[in-house]
């Protein structure tokens, strides 16, 4: 089975550190003699900040881009130290144009095909440091990067971690009750989302979009809290979290 797990930057580097011990709680949930695994990370600009010494996001351009640069190599090397004498990880760093230009897709596919055949597990993330787009936020905190991964891959799953149960929805006086099956995502239920975390671009919008998107192309999808110490096996039993189960498509 191939399985692509979404880290967000809520998880990975809250207040701007990389939590080690919570990415360590995630790997030791992996089957690792079964399946597949692709990591989309975020994080890289909050872990270049405690780098950095800075205590704020930058909100220019090139404050973004020193942080990603510097947090990326922070986070590759919390993942190999993660992954030392059970994988060999590698690194690729992605741009929108690599899902748009029908020649770059291609080959990003080929070494995707090749790294996975290999036992290797890709660490993927945006190309943040050098991509003006990407720090607009084109990807949502990597949240549709994921998704685009997932169908590039033609993953079993994708599981979005993130710091809340799930998706949640309104239930009259009493708390907010927690949505465990979406089959379609409506505008009502979009316009239900709200708030984003300060160092992050995501939020709850984007991980629905998300969701829909590789639901579409036949992926089962979760939306799991990664704090849960088996949220991932869970998850993918439909016993946690939010599920969009896959469309079927037509032979």
């Amino acid at each position: 089975m191939r399985v692509v797990i979404k880290v967000g930057t809520s998880l990975i580097a809250p207040g701007g550190q990389i939590d080690a011990n919570l990415l360590r709680a995630m790997v030791d949930q992996f089957d690792l003699t079964k399946n597949e695994y692709l990591i989309v990370t975020s994080g890289a600009i909050a872990a270049g900040m405690s780098g950095l010494g800075l205590s704020k996001r930058p909100s220019d351009v090139p404050g973004m881009q020193a942080c990603a640069a510097v947090g990326q190599s922070k986070l590759m090397h919390t993942y190999e130290r993660l992954f030392f004498g059970k994988k060999v990880v590698a690194q690729l760093l992605l741009s929108s144009d690599d899902f748009t230009s029908p020649v770059r897709y291609r080959n990003l596919q080929n070494a995707l095909a090749e790294l996975l055949s290999l036992g290797v597990v890709p660490i993927v993330n945006e190309n943040d440091s050098v991509s003006v787009r990407e720090l607009e936020g084109v990807f949502g905190d990597n949240d549709e990067l994921s998704a685009l991964l997932a169908t590039a891959v033609e993953a079993d799953w994708l599981l979005l971690l993130t710091d809340v149960d799930g998706f949640f929805v309104p239930n009259g006086r009493k708390k907010p009750k927690l949505q465990r099956v979406i089959r379609k995502l409506t505008p009502a239920l979009e316009a239900q989302c709200n708030g984003k975390n300060t160092l992050g671009r995501g939020g709850m919008i984007s991980k629905l979009r998300a969701a829909k998107l590789a639901s579409e192309a036949g992926v089962h999808v979760a939306i799991v809290n990664g704090r849960h110490p088996h949220g991932i096996t869970l998850g993918m039993e439909l016993k946690v979290g939010t599920y969009f189960p896959p469309k079927q498509v037509e032979a």
